[in-house]
């Protein structure tokens, strides 16, 4: 399967409106729901009488003949998918005209020393740094202990749909993985054409059915904060909170801290395994104590 397919497709905003008319139902608009329907959803029709456009100029929208929307009708298209903040901001991306840019050559994203330094000070909180791919680009020594479980603690979508062991650490396997793809799709709205992006979306069509029908669904939902409910091997469930910070030298790149409720069985578990995982700290690394 071509890397391209899915991520920057010519009719990006078509696949995006197709995908999410599909996701309501007329009962969820005030619509009545008259007959069978032979695909689920709603119809181009009754998304265009919702946002008050003609059926003819919403068909040319969706099938991209239309490509300079102003800004008045995607917000009436918004308001008639009943799309959320995430979803709106990713319409708008994709709606939006682009010259196609010259391929580039992947680029590697390192995580600034102090901000690694500052990571392993956090003894007893599960904390790493995340790529716009959602690529693990470092972890404290407790966010390892966390994700032992994984043959590789690389990056969260591989480690989701290609890791054995994703369905046995993630109590909630489906919300953990649609988390992620939505999370996904929001950075391939930002820039469709990033090489890692492209090929993170390739391997994933190829290898996995389940990521093909997540992916299909354009959901947008930036990792913001949320709770995580995980098993693991040596200490049993956990219940973490997390929450997610752009980091302003690196707006491309998002810390993120897992907590325990104080008191509970889970800040038991996660101090366990602290304990478990305890040892020297590593000597920082002189070659990445320059900026």
């Amino acid at each position: 399967m071509d890397t391209d397919e899915g991520l920057a497709p010519e009719n990006a905003l078509g696949d995006f409106l197709r995908a999410r008319r599909s996701q309501l139902r007329p009962e969820d608009t005030g619509l009545p729901a008259s007959g069978r329907r032979r695909v689920p959803g709603l119809r181009r029709e009754e998304v265009a009488t919702l946002a008050g456009v003609s059926t003819d100029y919403y068909t040319r929208l969706e099938q991209g003949r239309e490509r300079r929307p102003s800004q008045q009708i995607l917000e009436a298209v918004a308001r008639a998918l009943h799309l959320d903040d995430e979803a709106v901001a990713h319409l708008f991306c994709v709606a939006t005209p682009s010259t196609r840019r010259t391929r580039r050559a992947p680029r590697r994203e390192r995580v600034s020393p102090h901000l690694r330094r500052l990571l392993q000070t956090w003894s007893d909180t599960p904390a790493f740094v995340l790529g716009h791919a959602l690529d693990v680009l470092a972890h404290n020594r407790l966010a390892g202990a966390l994700y032992a479980d994984f043959a590789h603690c690389d990056n969260l979508l591989r480690m989701t749909f290609l890791d054995p062991a994703a369905h046995g650490f993630h109590r909630d396997w489906d919300r953990a993985a649609a988390s992620c793809v939505a999370a996904l799709r929001q950075s391939a709205g930002i820039d469709p054409d990033d090489p890692r992006l492209r090929e993170i979306v390739g391997e994933l069509s190829l290898k996995s059915a389940d990521f093909r029908v997540l992916w299909a669904r354009h959901d947008v939902r930036g990792k913001t904060r949320e709770a995580k409910l995980f098993h693991h091997a040596q200490v049993g469930d956990l219940e973490l909170h997390y929450e997610a910070f752009t980091v302003n030298s690196a707006p491309t790149q998002q810390l993120v801290v897992y907590q325990a409720q104080p008191t509970s069985t889970s800040a038991d578990a996660l101090a366990l395994l602290g304990s478990l995982s305890a040892g020297p700290v590593p000597a920082p690394d002189p070659a990445m104590d320059t900026e």
